[in-house]
């Protein structure tokens, strides 16, 4: 069974070959050039800082992985979260993307965000029934908002509430002994 643990430095290399093509080959991430392992190295040390990254695990290899980043700068925005999943091709299909992505979505939860929101490149209806499965629902579409692979790209805008809290208490890491135990209870 996958286990789903806290992202560590060590684990660059393979996420960016998870990624890597994902970047290559298709117009799910608008971005143009792959990071590689020390720019996945330098995401994972600036992310995982301040947000929640997990990645799912077997015995010697990554799976997938799973974050949240800052849904935008200003101070009011604090409380809500974008999120991002990735799982190596060979293991797309078979369920492990709801698993990891519920852990993220309870470990964000932990640590006091209030909302996620994800952007899908449309059409991409794998991702878009991941999200419907984990509690997203469609909020809006970005039109033509990316132009990649020769043409224009539509984003699909979803939002899942996490925690309502009023007033919301500041977002921070739980130790690492809560993290832990939590996931243990999800894997």
């Amino acid at each position: 069974m996958p286990r789903i643990r806290l992202v560590e430095a060590g684990d660059a290399a393979q996420l960016a070959a998870i990624y890597d093509p994902v970047v290559r080959e298709t117009a799910v991430s608008f971005e143009i050039e792959p990071p590689g392992p020390q720019g996945m190295a330098d995401r994972i040390e600036n992310v995982s800082a301040t947000h929640p990254w997990l990645v799912m695990t077997q015995p010697g290899k990554i799976l997938g992985y799973a974050y949240a980043t800052s849904h935008r700068q200003r101070p009011a925005y604090r409380w809500s979260i974008e999120t991002a999943i990735y799982l190596d091709a060979e293991h797309r299909g078979r369920g492990l993307g709801k698993r990891l992505y519920n852990a993220l979505l309870e470990l964000a939860t932990l640590w006091g965000y209030a909302h996620a929101f994800a952007g899908i490149t449309l059409p991409n209806p794998a991702s878009e029934a991941l999200h419907a499965s984990t509690g997203f629902q469609p909020i809006g579409i970005f039109p033509t908002v990316g132009f990649k692979m020769g043409e224009w790209h539509d984003v699909g805008w979803w939002h899942r509430p996490l925690s309502l809290a009023d007033p919301p208490r500041q977002p921070i890491a739980p130790d690492v002994g809560s993290m832990e135990r939590l996931l243990s209870g999800l894997s």
